[in-house]
């Protein structure tokens, strides 16, 4: 869900709303340096190896506490050696579907805004026209 380039991983900017999502946001460095730990194929880009490999680094204590990958696998535990891959890749998808469907909601009220925002600029519009042929009929 928040691989918008649909090229099978997370660029810097889809990370950085993923962890934003996640309630865990980081700078543009941390998150350059979560990509760079765990990128394997050293495309600058988080595939679904890579946050496996986050979670295997997690069990093994391989990660700092204070980092971003650390955060993010506090905030999605999965035990891969127990479930798998394909369990941990279902568990991904679930959490992404829940904070896709979180942003649904965001994306209808900001689309109502947009809406409401358009509707007075039209009704604005139409008062200063009416006002224009108004003013020619006072002549």
């Amino acid at each position: 869900r928040y691989d918008a380039g649909k090229d099978g991983g997370g660029d810097l900017m889809e990370l950085k709303l993923m962890m934003e999502k996640l309630g865990a946001p980081q700078t543009r460095g941390g998150l350059k340096n979560m990509i760079k730990e765990v990128d394997e194929d050293l495309d600058s880009k988080l595939s679904l190896g890579g946050f496996l490999l986050i979670f295997r680094k997690a069990a093994a204590g391989e990660l700092q506490e204070d980092s971003g990958l650390h955060a993010l696998a506090r905030l999605s535990e999965i035990d891969v050696s127990t479930e798998g891959v394909k369990g941990a890749k279902s568990f991904f998808e679930a959490k992404v579907q829940a904070i896709h469907d979180a942003s649904r909601f965001e994306e209808e009220i900001k689309a109502e805004q947009e809406e409401k925002k358009k509707q007075a600029e039209e009704l604005k519009q139409r008062k200063a026209a009416f006002k224009e042929l108004q003013s020619t009929f006072k002549q």
